[in-house]
């Protein structure tokens, strides 16, 4: 079965990034490859809710978490809702679909300390991939922008003049950051070593590997977890946490919540508040070491 109209659905009208779109296609295809074999159904358009329901307890079966198995019933009811929509199906066999229950997962951000101890790191690099690692670091504690917001910045997105850097995040929307004059300064300094490499490919693009193409996910990965691992013992260290660490330091200082929903690009407040459990977290503490009732 084709997922083509589906696809172009998701790209055009939903203007889901291209790495979401993927999953999106997966997790159909996980699901059509299950209904062919447990049901002999080769198409998925007739499909009923018990057929879903199936599917559901052999993930759930086969240990796959519950947030992951709510990711792809996701998935599902948006085809669904896509094929209502376009008056390939007359009812939606997941529209009464309630998600499977999860528990909250609060990361822990990097303290204050751990990220000046990284940053001390950085300054003893000056050559073409330190300069490019640290303003990385920088941007991701200083902006909260996500790992593929950074991987997709553009030379031309950053104003001087304005102090400002242009970020286009999920579904093609554009946000303006301001940036400190420290990162103003990092950028410099990166932009006059990248000018200065051999070959440069991705001309447009602002992060480069040595090579002069465009950084890729894994290697930004690498770069956070390398650095993070010499100054922190947590067991997650992803440049999520450092966006995690950003909004959580933010709040510790007493930001407005509502600032720093727009500085992460949030569609909705709710999406911000799992920000808000380590900043409670410090209050109380505050509060227990301070309050002379206590």
């Amino acid at each position: 079965m084709s997922f083509q109209a589906f696809t172009n659905y998701l790209q055009l009208e939903k203007k889901f990034s291209p790495h979401t779109v993927i999953a999106y296609l997966r997790d159909l295809e996980d699901f059509q490859v299950f209904a062919s074999t447990e049901y002999q159904y080769d198409e998925i358009l007739g499909v009923n809710y018990s057929i879903v329901r199936s599917w559901i307890v052999s993930l759930v079966d086969s240990g796959i978490s519950n947030r992951s198995v709510n990711r792809k019933i996701s998935s599902l009811k948006t085809y669904y809702k896509f094929l209502l929509k376009t008056s390939q199906i007359e009812i939606n066999p997941l529209a009464k679909h309630k998600a499977l229950k999860t528990s909250k997962k609060i990361q822990v951000p990097f303290s204050e300390k751990e990220i000046v101890n990284v940053m001390e790191l950085l300054q003893a690099e000056n050559n073409f991939e330190g300069l490019r690692n640290r303003l990385i670091v920088e941007l991701f504690y200083s902006t909260g922008i996500r790992r593929a917001e950074l991987i997709n910045l553009k030379v031309n997105d950053v104003s001087f003049a304005q102090k400002t850097i242009k970020v286009l995040g999920k579904r093609n929307k554009e946000r303006i950051i301001p940036l400190l004059p420290s990162v103003l300064r990092t950028i410099n300094e990166y932009l006059s070593y990248r000018d200065e490499l051999e070959k440069i490919v991705d001309t447009d693009q602002m992060f480069l590997t040595k090579k002069g193409i465009k950084i890729y996910e894994t290697l930004v990965y690498r770069i956070i977890n390398s650095y993070f691992s010499k100054a922190s013992e947590k067991v997650k260290k992803s440049p999520h946490i450092l966006r995690h660490s950003f909004a959580t330091h933010l709040l510790n200082e007493g930001a407005d919540i509502n600032a720093v929903k727009e500085l992460l690009g949030h569609s909705s407040l709710a999406s911000t508040q799992v920000y808000t459990q380590n900043s409670i977290a410090k209050l109380k503490e505050v509060y227990k070491n301070s309050h002379p009732r206590n």
